[in-house]
């Protein structure tokens, strides 16, 4: 076989990166070039923060070091006994390419991932020798995410995060039972336990970081992970739930959620057919409404039918409020903060809005159509001055007429 090019390899790792959705660059720490020295910044002039619509950022460097790997995880298109074309890229490469593309102004930092070869740790030494020479021999200080391997020596997995902005570790699986019968070389233990410990060090960092001005950052963009949707039999309650107990035990940032996508040679083990992506898109509304809206994790599942699947035809907080109509219709005028956020329509910046708006008048319902373009939707849920819905909290039919037109046929993420 005759050695690939760059371009090629490039070509390969970045097509086999496109699976991860973990790559968003929010909650880094400012940083820049100014005066002269280093190379880079995360934000500021020149700095395109572009992001598709389920929230994957599209300017970054996202790429593989390598698609080989010893594993053999069905769902994983890099698997061992997978027939696909492999590349490997050395360090010293992926940082001559990081700054090539930085120089260009086409990203503002690198994600980088890989697959495992020779093991693990190896690996992960690997990956942690790119950061270490964009950081220290070039001064980078644009933003870098490493996607850690959870089987390695904890000591790399740790020293990943004195060089990168964020870090991650996949969980792969919302269920054990779906990690342990299509992921046999992967432990769920294991993996909590490197999400563990890279929440001590970046705690014990924030720590230091009080009493000591000079002590080192350590991920300040924090730690965060990957769920594959619908390719075992976990519901979206499972899902839910899953997602809200590494939020409380692990303090991540995101938990990202990726749709199940079949791919050449598959296992026997895997289903013949992706899950709809809008599913994927409910997950997201479900993670949002418990970090910004204040549900509870029990309370959105209540959203879920008894299948514990959220509707796909509505989003999972109109499903919560057709279930309980007993909390509404809310008076923008009165309710309080926590009750408007319960209203289908109106977001977190709708509400902060209305609430600034009612202290200098009382609000009609031309005042509420102002803030958000969902004003069908609320008028069921919401009285205003001029506007009380009266029997349209009971109609039988209430679904079929808060109930946006959706597209009949699913258009293809990697078409």
């Amino acid at each position: 076989m005759s050695q690939l090019s760059v371009l090629e390899r490039l070509e390969i790792l970045a097509d086999a990166a496109k699976y991860d959705a973990s790559c968003a660059s929010s909650g880094t720490t400012k940083r820049n070039s100014k005066g002269g020295k280093g190379i880079g910044s995360t934000e500021g002039m020149g700095i395109c923060h572009s992001y598709a619509p389920d929230g994957r950022c599209i300017s970054l460097l996202k790429i593989l070091l390598t698609n080989h790997c010893v594993f053999d995880c069905h769902y994983c298109i890099n698997r061992k006994s997978s027939n696909t074309r492999r590349a490997r890229f050395t360090p010293q490469e992926v940082v001559d390419l990081t700054l090539s593309f930085y120089r260009r102004n086409y990203i503002e930092g690198l994600f980088l991932s890989s697959g495992i070869v020779k093991s693990a740790s190896h690996t992960m030494e690997q990956m942690i020798e790119v950061s270490r020479i964009l950081r220290e021999e070039h001064d980078f200080r644009g933003y870098i995410h490493l996607k850690t391997i959870p089987e390695a020596d904890p000591g790399l997995v740790t020293q990943a995060g004195l060089f990168a902005d964020r870090v991650s570790i996949n969980v792969e699986l919302p269920t054990v039972a779906g990690l342990t019968r299509l992921a046999p070389d992967k432990s769920a233990p294991q993996i909590e336990g490197a999400m563990g410990s890279l929440k001590e060090a970046i705690v014990e960092a924030k720590d230091a970081r009080k009493h000591f001005r000079n002590a080192p950052k350590f991920a300040p963009g924090g730690q965060s992970t990957q769920m594959i949707v619908g390719a075992d039999a976990a519901t979206d309650a499972d899902i839910v739930g899953r997602a809200s107990t590494l939020y409380g035990r692990f303090g991540l940032r995101r938990v990202y959620y990726s749709a199940f996508s079949p791919i050449p040679d598959a296992s026997a083990v895997l289903p013949l057919k992706r899950p709809p992506l809008l599913r994927e898109h409910r997950l997201y509304q479900s993670d949002w409404l418990m970090r910004f809206y204040g549900y509870a994790p029990h309370e959105v599942q209540q959203a879920a039918g008894t299948d514990g699947m959220l509707p796909l035809d509505i989003d999972p907080k109109l499903a919560w409020a057709l279930r309980f109509r007993n909390d509404f219709p809310v008076d923008v005028n009165r309710a309080p903060r926590e009750k408007l956020l319960r209203v289908p329509g109106l977001g977190v910046k709708a509400v902060g809005a209305l609430i600034a708006a009612r202290r200098q008048r009382r609000l009609r319902l031309a005042d509420v159509g102002k803030l958000t373009v969902s004003i069908a939707k609320m008028r069921p849920f919401i009285i205003t001055e001029d506007w009380r819905p009266l029997s349209l909290i009971d109609c039988a039919d209430l679904r079929s007429l808060v109930t946006p037109a959706v597209r009949s046929e699913q258009l293809e993420l990697f078409a």
